[in-house]
């Protein structure tokens, strides 16, 4: 699959551009196992990179033109690297630019690229394809311009075109994983201090399996945004009551039952996830080195219910996968993934039991919904790399 992905691609540059590419680069998208919507409330979140790639072939140009060229869309966008940088209509090429922009403020002396690039990572799947994207550029940036910056330095940079270009105040989680991943590994990532660790994550007899609702509800980012603020409002009142606590990290279930009136059944409600989803992650751990993986299921499933109940950022289509799976003998656990409303849930199903889930599912699913059900088989893979790298001509 990933070679596909390479010849397609490599082929599209040819036509495009009329060369061959000097470099190709993959950059994957992401699964986090568990730690949701604690990414942005000082929590510790379990992602990894997975063998779905965004693929770019690369040249570099000498008249300071860039012009990059969608596959999958068939769009392309073309400018010079003097020009003044702003966001754009094209919500695609922001990304790009925001990248750009923040290399440009540096100080770093460029040239101009063109780049065709295309996806495996579906869209709008909760996967991350926009971090995928982000520090794809930004890596071969630093690889063809030798800019010295580390791997840390590329996530933070996709994080802030993020912010700046695209309007989504996302943690640090996504393009964290997208450049640190490595195969059979997750990566525990402190999100307040960057500070990560690797665990084992090789599932033995089970598999990873993404059940893909194809729906993306529009309340999404402002639901986010909600969330946010009530977390915000949350932890400023419980930090009125315990002096000590600086972050989520410092409170335990009981500090925030005892203050469960002031906080109203809203902010309570979120502030309790938030804090279990805390010690879910870290459960989680000790499950994975234990290679007790009826227990990450059973934490998986807890996630879940409190994403749907407490957090409330599920949704009835994804409701239904997870409880659709919950009495099945070959899944150990499954929840929502993503920031919600839509989207993906993650399953750790037998591996013999895939192709016949997905075969119940789809169908009970388009049945209740009348939607089609899209299943991606993943695995733990490696985080963004130089494939190749073509001397001639360079």
């Amino acid at each position: 699959m990933k070679k596909k992905l390479v010849q397609q691609v490599t082929a599209s540059f040819k036509e495009q551009f009329n060369a061959e590419p000097g470099y190709v680069f993959l950059s994957p998208g992401r699964i986090n196992i568990i730690g949701e919507h604690v990414d942005y409330n000082d929590g510790f979140v379990l992602p990894a990179a997975i063998n779905k790639y965004v693929c770019f072939a690369v040249s570099e140009n000498e008249d300071g033109q860039n012009t990059f060229f969608a596959k999958d869309l068939n769009e392309s966008y073309s400018f010079n690297l003097n020009d003044e940088l702003k966001p754009v209509d094209k919500m695609w090429v922001n990304f790009f630019l925001g990248v750009l922009q923040q290399m440009k403020e540096r100080g770093f002396a460029m040239k101009g690229l063109n780049i065709a690039f295309s996806s495996t990572v579906p869209m709008g799947a909760g996967l991350s394809s926009s971090a995928a994207v982000e520090c794809g550029y930004a890596f071969a940036l630093n690889k063809i311009f030798d800019l010295g910056l580390t791997k840390e330095e590329i996530a933070l940079i996709g994080q802030k075109s993020e912010h700046t270009y695209v309007g989504v105040n996302c943690g640090i989680m996504d393009q964290f994983a997208s450049v640190f991943g490595k195969k059979n590994k997750v990566i525990k990532l402190d999100c307040n201090t960057l500070e990560y660790e690797y665990h084992n994550a090789d599932f033995k007899d089970y598999a990873l399996l993404l059940l893909d609702s194809k729906v993306k509800h529009t309340h999404l980012t402002s639901g986010y945004n909600d969330r946010r603020n009530e977390v915000e409002q949350g932890l400023a009142i419980l930090k009125q009551h315990y002096p000590e606590v600086k972050t989520f990290r410092d409170l335990n279930e009981a500090q925030v039952e005892a203050v469960k009136d002031e906080l109203g059944d809203v902010i309570y409600r979120r502030c309790l996830f938030v804090v279990r989803e805390i010690q879910r992650v870290l459960d989680a751990v000790a499950a994975l080195e234990n290679q007790d993986f009826a227990e990450l299921g059973r934490l998986m499933y807890a996630t879940h219910t409190g994403l749907s109940k407490n957090y409330e950022v599920s949704c009835e289509e994804i409701d239904f996968l997870v409880d659709s799976v919950r009495n099945d003998e070959n899944v150990l656990g499954a929840r929502m993934m993503g920031g919600g409303f839509g989207g993906c849930s993650i399953n750790l199903v037998k591996k013999e039991a895939v192709n016949g889930l997905i075969e119940r599912i789809a169908k009970e699913y388009k049945e209740k919904f009348n939607i089609k059900l899209e299943a991606y088989k993943v695995k733990i893979a490696k985080g963004t790399t130089l494939y190749t790298e073509q001397h001639a001509g360079i």
